[in-house]
């Protein structure tokens, strides 16, 4: 009798997809709340929505590639894009803390660019070998 040897469901998998749905989340409240949380952010509310679409998008891919890439690539590209994240944060609050209107564009631009950056490097990396074999059934 052949089987099907699945993906074992780990916490890095599970991590993986968090993320990716949080991406999804937060695109959702992107282009829902973009007048408003443009205005917040001193963004026009194009850029919220675009950046909406971009993490919707990278989210959406980072979910759907979770069985196919390995933990190890979705590990190093989450911590690339979190310490991008920060980065950008940081900057945009130090630009706003000295006066200057840009912060939340910088911002709302690196979460424009990043995801799709993500997805894009998810897709082009190497898939995983799934094993799968079949095996005699002896149980008789």
């Amino acid at each position: 009798m052949a089987q099907v040897v699945a993906p074992r469901v780990t916490r890095q998998t599970v991590g993986a997809i968090a993320d990716g749905a949080f991406k999804v989340l937060l695109a959702a409240v992107y282009i829902a709340g973009a007048a408003p949380l443009g205005r917040l952010l001193g963004t026009p509310a194009w850029l919220m929505v675009v950046s909406g679409i971009a993490l919707l998008i990278g989210g959406g891919i980072e979910i759907g590639y979770t069985r196919s890439r390995s933990m190890r690539t979705y590990t190093q590209l989450m911590i690339a894009y979190d310490i991008g994240w920060v980065l950008t944060a940081l900057t945009g609050f130090l630009m706003a803390r000295q006066g200057g209107s840009a912060g939340g564009e910088v911002w709302m631009g690196y979460q424009t660019a990043a995801p799709i950056m993500f997805a894009a490097l998810l897709v082009a990396a190497a898939p995983t070998q799934m094993t799968s074999g079949t095996q005699r059934d002896t149980s008789g």
